[in-house]
């Protein structure tokens, strides 16, 4: 009776932290949606600004991922083989660091880069007269910067759940590395994968601190926030807002809904 007692008593305690934790997350997001009415959302759909820099945000961040899929990918592959010997733990805090650097810090360190007086845009500047901040190629790199991370953990996780003995056995029939890579790892690493890529693309959507420092335009959802806010024009700043999550939203769980779709037997 006393065991039974103290499980229902744990048991209580563990959920009724996860309902604070859920509401925590999920009132504000609740709130956000329902408080604009349908008159300023389909204002917000209608207006090309917002339009604009809706599809920039789907679109960069998109992109973002994309890259983030194909350079990460290797990188996390060759962590979790533990290639790079001494220098693991280095090359782990390198890559997460990202994770802990203020944004708006990530911007300006990104500046000093790719600005025009910057180590690699200078050249380009100078040589060519390309022009990095305030493009495309800007947003799409303070998106990675920040972004990168979640790809790589979640790929390095997957790769090393994978048996040495698949390995092996692929070894032993006369694959190649690459084709050991290729038809073992990524498609017993595939969800890992896949779920860094969506941690990946959600991140980049909602980058606002390294954005704005590198290119407040070609203007993004974050930043036509921000600037609505500023400007006290908060029936904007909250329409937007709700668009965007909604936008969001369904994304996400319609690629979670692929995801687990894949994943089943």
């Amino acid at each position: 009776m006393h065991f039974k007692t103290s499980k229902f008593t744990f048991y209580t305690a563990l959920f009724t932290a996860a309902a604070l934790v859920v509401l925590f997350i999920l009132l504000p997001l609740l709130r956000l949606i329902t408080l604009p009415s349908w008159a300023l959302l389909l204002k917000a759909l209608s207006d090309k600004n917002t339009i604009v820099s809706i599809a920039n945000s789907l679109i960069y961040s998109f992109l973002t991922a994309i890259i983030a899929l194909f350079l990460g990918v290797p990188l996390a592959f060759l962590m979790a083989k533990g290639l790079f010997g001494r220098f693991e733990k280095l090359i782990e805090t390198v890559i997460d660091l990202p994770l802990a650097v203020p944004h708006t810090v990530a911007g300006i360190a990104l500046l000093f880069v790719i600005g025009r007086r910057g180590v690699i845009g200078a050249f380009f500047y100078n040589h060519f007269g390309i022009k990095f901040t305030g493009t495309g190629a800007a947003i799409i790199t303070a998106m990675l910067f920040v972004s990168m991370p979640y790809l790589v953990d979640s790929a390095r996780d997957g790769f090393k759940d994978v048996s040495a003995e698949f390995e092996k056995a692929s070894f032993i029939l006369g694959a190649s590395e690459f084709a050991t890579f290729w038809n073992i790892f990524i498609p017993l690493s595939k969800k890992h994968i896949e779920s860094g890529f969506l941690l990946t693309w959600a991140r980049a959507i909602s980058e606002f601190g390294a954005v704005v420092i590198l290119a407040y335009y070609p203007i993004t959802a974050p930043v036509e926030i921000y600037d609505a806010f500023t400007q006290y024009n908060l029936s904007v700043s909250i329409s937007v807002a709700a668009v965007l999550l909604l936008i969001c939203l369904t994304i996400f769980l319609l690629l979670r809904m692929v995801i687990n779709r894949d994943a089943r037997p």
